[in-house]
């Protein structure tokens, strides 16, 4: 698809880029949510206007128990600031806190085509997960996705490789409706973090690693213990080659390879050179220690913030007060054009 991004030009007061991205709080995180998102976050608050949601509207498409969601949202926003991202840099909040957000995913809806919500790949694959639950909040996900972004007049927004689909359907829709109604949204862009962006399945290698795996050692969690850890990673699916080095038909070492790089920084051809003559075991180990050591600090800040309740709140109060007087603007100048009446206040 051409580059869209030029296609609203609407004056904005502030001087930086705006980001916006977000994360589920249904089931524990994983190093994959970690590394293909968390981590990377912090180094963009000093350069761009930055929101980050705690997405609960979009979990209930999948049935939750209600206290466990509660506990779960406190603990994505917990994450959040552990993992580095400051509430006075960035705005931190939780979607259903910014009614703005359902609001807008009405009038999207009404610009989204069936075809292309059909075509979506994750509502082809959450339907066979759940075949006894495919509801039209699973179908018209990607609606409340675009909504979330085009709020915000945001520019770029940091997903996953799986996600860079709905990115696109966000800019179609866009695009769809600034040309039905004059300049309304601006155009988004995605982008994918080159090191560390997609993490597979420490035992089925070929699929994408999942905080709702039934088997627990596929996946290695951002709170597991370093135990568990280092032995999650010893047991992680290989070959019965025993050289470290990437290659086809070598979907677990690869996949390995990516987590090491994406935690030490290194090359490939700095991680081969330093197995060279090593075995998997060796490699398996160092991995699994290097994560520990690395999510360790994150954990220590982790349970200090979950230990302050009052403090969690507060910062979810003000950033949802911040994004809804950033979110109505959008939404009341999409009612004025849609022709919906806005008495005045």
């Amino acid at each position: 698809m051409e580059n869209r991004q030029n296609e609203v030009t609407m004056d904005r007061p502030e001087a930086k880029k705006v980001i916006f991205s977000g994360v589920q709080p249904s089931g524990m995180l994983t190093i994959g949510n970690y590394l293909g998102s968390i981590k990377n976050w912090p180094a963009l608050q000093d350069d761009y206007r930055c929101l980050y949601c705690v997405v609960d509207l979009h979990a209930i498409t999948v049935r939750q128990e209600p206290a466990e969601l509660r506990r779960r949202t406190y603990e994505t926003l917990a994450l959040y600031m552990a993992a580095g991202l400051d509430p006075e840099r960035n705005i931190l909040f939780v979607q259903s806190h910014v009614p703005a957000h359902a609001e807008l995913a009405w009038v999207l809806n009404c610009y989204t085509m069936f075809g292309e919500l059909s075509r979506m790949t994750q509502f082809k694959d959450k339907s066979r997960k759940y075949a006894t639950n495919i509801n039209a909040g699973l179908f018209t996900y990607p609606s409340l996705m675009a909504a979330d972004i085009l709020l915000y007049q945001t520019d770029l927004v940091p997903v996953g490789q799986d996600q860079m689909q709905h990115i696109e359907l966000t800019r179609d829709v866009a695009v769809r409706f600034n040309q039905v109604y004059g300049e309304t949204f601006r155009i988004p862009d995605g982008f994918v973090p080159k090191a560390g962006a997609k993490i597979m399945s420490l035992a089925e290698p070929e699929k994408k690693m999942s905080k709702s795996d039934s088997n627990k050692n596929a996946s290695v969690y951002i709170l597991d213990g370093r135990d568990e850890i280092v032995r999650k990673f010893k047991r992680a699916v290989t070959d019965s080659d025993t050289v470290v080095c990437r290659g086809e038909n070598k979907g677990g070492i690869n996949n390995l390879m990516t987590i090491y790089a994406a935690f030490t920084g290194k090359t490939d051809g700095e991680i081969e050179r330093e197995f060279e003559g090593r075995g998997y075991g060796d490699f398996k180990l160092a991995v699994g220690e290097t994560v520990a050591d690395a999510l360790a600090p994150v954990q220590e800040r982790f349970r200090a913030l979950m230990a302050d309740k009052g403090y969690l709140e507060s910062v979810m109060k003000d950033g949802s007060a911040k994004a809804f007087a950033m979110a109505r603007k959008t939404l009341s100048k999409v009612y004025r054009k849609v022709g919906f009446t806005q008495p005045k206040v």
